[in-house]
């Protein structure tokens, strides 16, 4: 079965709207793990506008299922990855004034420099995974640069879904079988949802994890968090 992460940056946008420490990210974490979570995301940004460096310290200790950190690998976000040792680093292209991701990494234009930072995350016992568009020649070149897993870029396929979901879902199915002959594991993200969720999971092979944030916390706030986790979990 392909795990379940939730990424709970919205929940940290929430508290910081208002100030204080309401609604916690620690207790969202645990509850998100005790309604059947696999594993809990966050993407901590430089003017931490959500996540902060406090919340990537304070949600160690809580979690008994996957931590997944994802980032810009700054020097900063390096060194408090190493710090912290998550079960998993998931790298992206991001710069700081960026809203959301919005492209992979050119795995070629890039390669001897994400070869340098994965080194020093394996050699620290974390699993990276990069993030990729679901072109084959950036599957490669994710290859080369010694990464554990690649993280799908999901944005197109979300876009695509409602109008054609065979031609929608057609690159990932190539790209995923491409990381999978050359030993790679295939997690995904962007804009899954209760939606477009199910067929995703069925047609891409060997798909080990999906990060959901954005769609899941916000069917939570019709839904409830418990019960849209269990959702989501049934489709996958």
């Amino acid at each position: 079965m392909t795990n379940l992460s939730v990424n709970i940056n919205k929940i940290a946008t929430l508290r910081n709207a208002r100030g204080g420490a309401y609604p916690s990210v620690v207790e969202a974490a645990i509850n998100c793990q005790r309604f059947g979570a696999d594993g809990i995301t966050i993407h901590p940004r430089p003017d931490e506008r959500h996540i902060t460096r406090q919340d990537v310290i304070d949600l160690k200790p809580i979690i008994i299922t996957e931590y997944n950190i994802e980032g810009y690998p700054s020097k900063d976000f390096i060194k408090m990855v190493i710090e912290v040792k998550p079960e998993q680093v998931t790298l992206v292209p991001d710069g700081p004034d960026v809203i959301t991701s919005c492209a992979g990494w050119d795995t070629l234009k890039f390669q001897d420099y994400l070869k340098e930072i994965i080194t020093k995350f394996n050699e620290a016992g974390i699993r990276t995974s990069v993030f990729v568009d679901p072109k084959i020649d950036m599957i490669e070149g994710a290859k080369k640069c010694g990464t554990d897993r690649i993280e799908l870029y999901t944005e197109d396929y979300a876009t695509n879904y409602p109008d054609n979901k065979q031609q929608a879902i057609a690159p990932y199915v190539l790209a995923a079988k491409k990381a999978t002959e050359l030993g790679l594991g295939v997690n995904a993200g962007h804009d899954l949802s209760l939606d477009n969720l199910a067929f995703f999971a069925k047609e891409i092979p060997n798909l080990a994890e999906v990060s959901i944030g954005h769609a899941l916390i916000s069917d939570a706030i019709y839904l409830g968090l418990e019960n849209a986790i269990q959702m989501y979990k049934r489709l996958l």
